[in-house]
């Protein structure tokens, strides 16, 4: 049997540098939310674990819950079959049910080595990082107001989360970054 694998968690909100650490990560399998998204949920579903803060779809919340369950699942296997695995995702539990899908996660996970970093960034470098990317939010300056699915994810991801080390993508590169999460593991 050959030895289990690391799993690192980069929790964190959209646009805050977790895919591009995980990018980084050379060698790392990339089990994270997008391509989870991609690969796994149907267009009806979607963003399906990608859903954001605020209970908006109560309606996929049912599904979202069994994704979960299957993403952990594939994630686990891989880790148990030797692979290292970088998860990119930002777990939050502001469903219109109670959910918290980041407790799960490490529950299925308990018997593996898993290293949870929380991928901070300040709201005004995130809406810098959406302006540049044209991806439709309005611009968070004083005139226009920072948009409310924007500021719940920033309220959200990192409540109630316990961290074994955190990185800022604001002051630090994704290179930075990796070479501090490769230190964890070593140290």
């Amino acid at each position: 049997m050959p030895p289990t694998g690391q799993i690192i968690i980069l929790n964190g909100v959209p646009r805050s540098g977790k895919s591009s650490i995980a990018e980084a990560m050379v060698g790392w399998e990339n089990l994270g939310v997008d391509r989870w998204m991609r690969e796994h949920t149907p267009e009806e579903f979607r963003p399906g674990i990608g859903l954001r803060p605020g209970g908006e779809r109560p309606d996929l919340e049912s599904f979202i819950q069994e994704s979960f369950r299957d993403f952990y699942k594939l994630i686990g296997d891989a880790a148990r079959s030797g692979k290292n695995v970088v998860v990119d995702i930002g777990f939050h539990r502001w469903y219109s049910q109670p959910f918290d899908p980041f407790a799960e996660a490490l529950k299925a996970w308990a018997d593996l080595p898993v290293l949870v970093v929380g991928v901070r960034c300040p709201i005004e470098t995130i809406m810098a990082r959406r302006n540049a990317g044209g991806d439709g939010y309005a611009k968070g300056t004083a005139d226009v107001p920072i948009p409310a699915p924007v500021q719940r994810w920033q309220d959200a991801v990192h409540e109630g989360k316990a961290y074994d080390l955190e990185v800022d993508t604001s002051v630090l590169t994704p290179q930075e970054c990796v070479a501090l999460i490769l230190a964890e593991l070593a140290g």
